[in-house]
């Protein structure tokens, strides 16, 4: 079964800045676009940080903000020394979330759950930048025709796992929701085959019709008995 890669659904053509962007263009470049984030790269096009909308409106926040307290926090501190920078290399933040060339889109989604962001770089095995991903690009997935995700179901799922007894299965699929009905040999064969099923890319839910001959579930695997000639 193909796995969908954020490679499949990233953007290419991707703009970034260096480290030395000033921040006077770096507010030009989020406003005029409508980016909420730029990624931040090296002279090799390594991605080295991202600065965001947040770090440039420290700048705002802080604006003629009383001195630091003594025992002030680190981030509180972190947060102030954004708002005296004047490069891009000072501002991003570090070190930056990126998604690595093949990572799945299910993974990437939760990263980006995890770390609270809308978009993530993605970067080759040398962190160079090729692309980026966003959360609405993650949902391209569920984008496909239907007749692509019936072929990934019956050539991807049901041929590897059932082999000849996959005829047995019909498969619908509609606004992409599969429905599977048909007869198996075992409920492990019919549990698997919804399962791999919901995995397919742009599969909304799985309608399981499925019946099977065996139940197989609540097998006990044979005690091997020691010291018996």
């Amino acid at each position: 079964m193909r796995t969908w890669k954020v490679d499949d659904v990233m953007t290419q053509a991707v703009v970034s800045v260096p480290e030395t962007a000033s921040y006077r263009s770096l507010v030009d470049l989020l406003v005029s676009r409508r980016f909420s984030a730029v990624p931040v790269v090296d002279e090799s096009q390594r991605v080295t940080g991202v600065v965001s909308e947040a770090d440039l409106l420290r700048k705002i926040e802080y604006s003629g903000a009383e001195e630091p307290r003594l025992f002030e926090g680190r981030r509180r501190r972190g947060e102030r020394a954004k708002a005296r920078a004047a490069t891009a290399a000072e501002l991003m933040s570090r070190p930056p979330i990126v998604a690595p060339v093949g990572m799945p889109l299910a993974t990437a989604a939760r990263l980006m759950d995890a770390e609270q962001v809308k978009r993530l770089p993605v970067v080759d095995d040398r962190g160079r930048l090729v692309g980026i991903v966003t959360r609405g690009d993650l949902l391209k997935a569920h984008l496909r025709p239907d007749d692509e995700i019936h072929r990934d179901v019956t050539d991807g799922v049901l041929m590897p796992l059932l082999g000849e007894a996959a005829d047995e299965v019909t498969v619908t699929v509609t606004g992409g929701v599969v429905t599977l009905t048909g007869r198996v040999a075992l409920w492990t064969m019919a549990d698997t085959a919804v399962r791999l099923t919901r995995q397919v890319a742009g599969v909304v839910t799985v309608a399981d019709s499925l019946e099977f001959d065996f139940d197989d579930r609540y097998m006990v695997a044979p005690v091997p008995v020691y010291g018996v000639a």
